[in-house]
Parts: C-alpha cells; structure tokens; sequence
C-alpha cells in the first residue's frame, strides 16, 4: 500500500455529481488557493485545503510527500473524441482545402476518410501500433490521461477487429486510459459507393456482431452526414450496435443540418459529436434527452468552419463537452490545450466552463465520469501541473505546451 501526498498546489477541479454540469453548472469550479491531494495506491482519498489535508494525514504513514510549488493543478484532460488510430498523414488535402476544395468534395474523388483506409488496410499491425501509439504518447505529453480511439479506417471486418485490437493494444502500453469504440460506419467504401444500403446489411450482419463479440469496444459511432450515412441508415446501424451490447455515439450535423441531433435525441445517445449545423430544434431535444455535446473547436479551425454554437448550447442546458478529433486529414491535433484556447478564444466559453468541457463532462461523455474527470475523493489520481497559476494559462500562453508535469494514478508519466 503507497499513500502519497501532493501539497502546496493551487486546485481547480470541477464539482461533480453523477452527471454532466449543464446550464449555468457548466462552469462549477471548486478553487483551493493552498490545496493539497491525498492519494492511497492511485486513488484519491482526501482533496482539500492543505492545512486539512495535513491534519488528516498525520494518523496515516505517507510513503512520499511531494511539494507542488504553489503552480495551478487540474485534472487530467479527457479527450472524447478522436480518430488517432491511422496509418499515414493527408498533408496534401490540407493543401487542397486552402485552395478551396470542400472536405465532402475530396471524399467523393476518393480521397478523406477513404485514403486513410486504403492506407490501413495495406499497413502492418505493428505500423499501424506505432504511428497509434506516437499519437497517444504526444496528448499525454500536452496533459490528456484519457483518450477515447475510434476505429473506422478498414470498412471491412477484418480491417476494422485490427484497429480495435491496436486501439486496445496502446491502452495497455501506454499510461493512458484508452476508450475504444467501433465506427465500421465512418464512410461508404469505394466497392459499395453505388449500394451503400448493401453496406449497411455488411456492418448490421456481419461487421458489427464480430465487433461486439471481439469485446474490445464499449461504444459505435456513425457518421451521420450528406453523402455519408443518412438518418434512417444512421438510425438502423445505432438500433443493431444497441442490440449487440454497444452504448452510442453519433457524429451528427457537421456539414448539413440533416437531423442528426434529434436522431441523437431520439435513440438516446450517450454523445453527439461535431453540431457545428445542428439546428436550435435538434438542440432542444439533445437537452431533453440529456445528451452530451462533444464539439472539436480544431476542426472547424483547420477546416475554416464557424464554430459550433457552444454558448447557445449552454443557453439550452445541452452538457457541452470538448475533444480534438485527432485524425489525419480535417484535423492532426493531440493537443487538448489547444482546444481549451480555441474554446475560450472563439467559441465564448469561459475558462471554468471549458475547464469542464475537457475534464469532467468529457469524461462523462466516454463513460467516465465515475473515475475521472475532478479531483474528489474516490476517483483517480490523474492531475496535470501547469506552468501557470490558473487554468487561463492554457489559453494565455499560445502555442506553448504549458504542462510542467503529469500524473497518472498518482504516478509522474510525464
């Protein structure tokens, strides 16, 4: 049994509850000017102002006794929504797009998502660990403990278990907690392009029972989406994914309004991701059903994009989550700084309400708002130093990588 003390830290970590904050929760921050952390085997047993924290500990034997120099800790970042499991980069589509060519263009010639699959199809297993695991390595360095991967760059049953199992496969060698889920419906192959009903039949009998008996991913996503899957083949997909055991995500209303947000609502989702086009309706419904939105700032960046209605969002009371979108092509970011800044800067978000946009509702937002997310007694010991005294930092100091240290289960990773 190791029980370590952490003292002298300025703490920010959200309030919890068994729930995503919402409305005006969103920005619920508990601040301890002097604060300190107990932790007992990577758990966390007492969090508070230091001189109680002390009190507490001076019946217990602390195995190590580490001073944080009064910086600004948070929790770990959860990044709940990324593609980082690929095997090369698009550099020349982020080319095109300055020059103009729409993403969904680029897609129909064959390129987006379907290069990247070609790509993986023709990879090795252990290419396709290394890049995934360089990948995951860079977020831990910029303060991300928890990450969820997708799959979605096979499109076939084969391709697809192979992702899964190096997905899972980085989340036992690395010190990140690593969430997978199967997306085998992130794009209609080129082989199905003029039948893509008939590939719904391949992931609904074949692709997605395989995946649900291959155990490895928790959740399925679709990309709901003009020229992708439509509602209805969206809403067959999720009902097969649900039936074989999987909780469900939906990339929802990215480029078009096409109703994806109501169909989030109406399935119950757990998350609908992206919503930069989502109306004000599918919102409204998100917010009754109680479902996460989980907005990638970046992407709209890279891709030149307004950014989703975050503030309306939180006017609505729909819990707003944050993420990268990690991917080789609309988006190559592993840094959840970088979207907190992005967050703060363009999106409206006050620095307390994105704080709880990248830990504690995203953590809900994978299933893991039990275990991370805030600094509280129980949950893991996952905190990041900044160089800085307060979370604005992230923001404050551009372009820099403003983490001093990690800690993951109570160990220093990073």
């Amino acid at each position: 049994m190791t029980v370590k003390l952490f003292r002298n830290a300025r703490i920010y970590t959200p309030q919890a509850g068994t729930a995503p904050l919402r409305g005006v929760e969103q920005g619920r921050i508990r601040e301890i000017e002097l604060g300190a952390i107990l932790c007992r085997d990577g758990i966390i047993e007492m969090v508070g102002p230091e001189e109680e924290v002390l009190a507490y500990a001076s019946s217990l034997e602390v195995n190590q006794e580490i001073n944080l120099h009064g910086k600004c800790v948070i929790p770990g970042l959860v990044d709940p929504h990324t593609h980082m499991c690929f095997a090369s980069r698009r550099e020349e589509e982020f080319s095109k797009r300055l020059h103009g060519v729409p993403y969904l263009e680029i897609l129909r010639s064959g390129g987006g998502i379907l290069s990247s699959v070609r790509a993986v199809r023709t990879s090795s297993d252990q290419d396709l660990y290394e890049v995934t695991k360089t990948n995951a390595i860079n977020a831990l360095k910029h303060g991300t403990t928890t990450v969820e991967i997708k799959s979605g760059y096979g499109l076939d049953t084969e391709s697809e278990l192979r992702m899964l199992s190096v997905i899972n496969r980085v989340g036992k060698e690395t010190h990140l907690d690593v969430v997978a889920t199967f997306m085998g419906a992130h794009a209609v192959p080129e082989d199905f392009r003029n039948n893509p009903d008939k590939f719904v039949d391949l992931l609904c009998g074949e692709v997605i029972p395989a995946a649900a008996e291959q155990g490895i991913a928790r959740f399925c996503d679709v990309f709901c989406e003009d020229g992708v899957f439509s509602v209805d083949q969206s809403r067959r997909i999720l009902s097969c994914a649900r039936s074989n055991g999987f909780e469900l995500k939906i990339h929802a209303d990215e480029v078009h309004d096409l109703g994806g947000a109501s169909l989030a609502a109406e399935l119950r989702t757990l998350s609908a991701e992206h919503l930069l086009a989502a109306s004000d309706e599918g919102l409204n419904a998100m917010a009754e059903a109680g479902v996460i939105a989980v907005l990638l700032p970046a992407t709209a960046y890279s891709l030149k994009k307004p950014y989703a209605r975050a503030r309306r969002m939180i006017e609505l009371g729909v819990p707003v989550a944050l993420a990268t979108d990690c991917n080789p092509g609309s988006c190559f970011c592993e840094s959840m700084q970088f979207v907190f800044g992005l967050a703060v800067m363009n999106m409206g978000m006050s620095v307390e309400e994105a704080l709880v946009g990248c830990t504690l509702n995203a953590a809900h937002a994978i299933g893991m708002g039990h275990l991370v997310g805030s600094l509280e007694e129980g949950k893991l010991a996952d905190f990041v130093v900044l160089d800085g005294k307060t979370p604005a930092t992230m923001a404050y100091h551009v372009g820099a990588n403003s983490v001093l240290e990690v800690y993951k289960r109570g160990e220093k990773v990073v």
